[in-house]
């Protein structure tokens, strides 16, 4: 076969879709949507098949030369004109009212034809069979598997986004060989891929906001907009409710903590860990190249060689995708930060209201703390002052309590409680008291005691007394 029929075949190839040939349309992989008209032959094609019959060839010969069927060289003489091919329009499927559901919770369950039909089966009355939920996810697996692959890297402006995440890391300290979960908070500046991390024992609310507002100090200001994934401390609602795009909700006091800072929060497409690939990457780097080989006396010994390690690493090194410092972009990148600096920290600064329990304490943090009984029942307003809560009524401090560490700790002061009053009350009336019990005493002595008489007295009183009766 000649070169020229070679190149015919490729055309022919291409035209209809042949799964042989790199990036023709056909093989098994299918498409999100089908399109609404699909071309047997291509113009091109049609055109070579007159061409081979008007100089003699034959209708096999054709075939052969172009590797199609007799049929479609034969169909193709039989038109005047080429036309592309139409295809008639599918009477409706018994999965068709359960498409849209179907396309959005295929990736969520990664796909599974078994957990799709169950479910389709169970809450949704769907009446068809397996084949036809296997045949139907067909080509939205692959379709994922082809988006996966060409993935279009989102590239930010300085000072416009950065992307949050926790990682977990397992460590030993001192000399122990137990190993101890730390949660690493990472935040990652979008454009110069600068970023910041830091240790925590846990993942809640107060170690989250903490995080960031040591990371706007270590950057000196914040991006507009802060991308987040469904986490829970951010997110309100059920796990299938978040999955599945609903109630998407945010936690009342990150709310507050972001209005207060005036960042705009933003949450990731459920399932698509991809759009927050920025940082996810800063937390595998921090597990590859800070980890091995270090050893740690506790958690602020983690931070601190966490700390040095950004500063003498991770931000002069050559960066994959920008091919430059992370350092030397952020130069870039700091001018158009909103300044930080001058504000409180919002855990300072939040005034929090609390009614006071029976047992005259009052709960922050997760600890428990005292204020004067008489106040059971009441409204308090508690500030952070540095180290301590400073516990207001009416504008009048309280109680003041150096902050517990961890939680569940209790701390009482002895003059918030009831025997305070009791104990002042006896100093206060301990001498009278002591006077009044001695005088007392002696009373009970007095009365106590009974003079001594012979009865030799008792029986002559008694003889005068019958004589008289006489």
């Amino acid at each position: 076969m000649d070169r020229e029929a070679v190149i015919e075949n490729k055309i022919l190839a291409l035209s209809a879709g042949d799964p042989r040939v790199p990036g023709s349309g056909g093989g098994t992989v299918g498409v999100s949507q089908p399109r609404a008209e699909v071309t047997v032959i291509s113009q091109q094609v049609w055109h070579i098949i007159h061409e081979r019959k008007s100089q003699g060839g034959t209708v096999s010969g054709i075939a052969r030369e172009l590797g199609v069927d007799r049929k479609t060289v034969r169909s193709a003489l039989r038109e005047e004109a080429w036309s592309p091919y139409h295809r008639e329009p599918t009477a409706m499927t018994v999965l068709e009212p359960f498409k849209a559901w179907l396309a959005g919770r295929a990736a969520q369950v990664n796909y599974s034809a078994r957990i799709l039909f169950q479910e389709l089966v169970g809450h949704h009355g769907f009446a068809g069979s397996y084949e036809t939920v296997k045949l139907a996810v067909r080509p939205l697996r692959a379709q994922a598997a082809i988006d996966s692959l060409t993935q279009q890297r989102f590239e930010t402006a300085p000072g416009e986004q950065a992307q949050v995440d926790w990682g977990q890391v397992s460590v030993a300290f001192g000399e122990s060989t137990q190993k101890r979960k730390i949660h690493v908070f990472v935040m990652t500046l979008g454009f110069s891929r600068r970023g910041y991390a830091e240790g925590y024992f846990n993942e809640r609310l107060e170690s989250l906001l903490a995080a960031h507002e040591n990371a706007f100090a270590h950057f000196g200001g914040r991006c507009d907009t802060l991308l987040y994934d469904r986490m829970r401390t951010v997110a309100l609602g059920t796990q299938r409710e978040l999955g599945e795009g609903q109630g998407a909700r945010l936690n009342a006091k990150f709310k507050a903590f972001a209005e207060y800072w005036g960042f705009t929060p933003r949450l990731c497409r459920p399932y698509r860990p991809q759009t927050k690939g920025k940082v996810e990457s800063g937390v595998k780097y921090i597990k590859r190249n800070f980890l091995p080989g270090r050893r740690f006396r506790d958690i602020e010994d983690f931070n601190d060689q966490l700390r040095a390690w950004q500063a003498g690493i991770a931000d002069l090194r050559l960066h994959g995708t920008t091919h430059q410092r992370p350092i030397d972009r952020f130069a870039e990148e700091r001018d158009y930060l909103v300044p930080t600096a001058g504000q409180p920290s919002f855990l300072q600064a939040i005034v929090r209201e609390r009614v006071v329990a029976t047992d005259w304490l009052i709960s922050l943090d997760g600890n428990r703390y005292s204020v004067p009984f008489p106040l059971i029942g009441k409204t308090v307003q508690v500030l952070r002052e540095g180290g301590a809560w400073v516990i207001r009524h009416r504008g009048s401090i309280v109680a003041e309590h150096e902050i517990l560490a961890g939680r569940g700790g209790v701390r009482v002061k002895p003059e918030h409680g009831p025997g305070a009053i009791a104990r002042n009350t006896r100093h206060r009336y301990s001498a009278p008291m002591a006077e009044q019990r001695t005088h007392a005493d002696a009373l009970k002595r007095d009365a106590l005691e009974v003079e001594v008489r012979d009865l030799l007295i008792y029986e002559r009183m008694l003889e005068r007394e019958q004589a008289g009766a006489v």
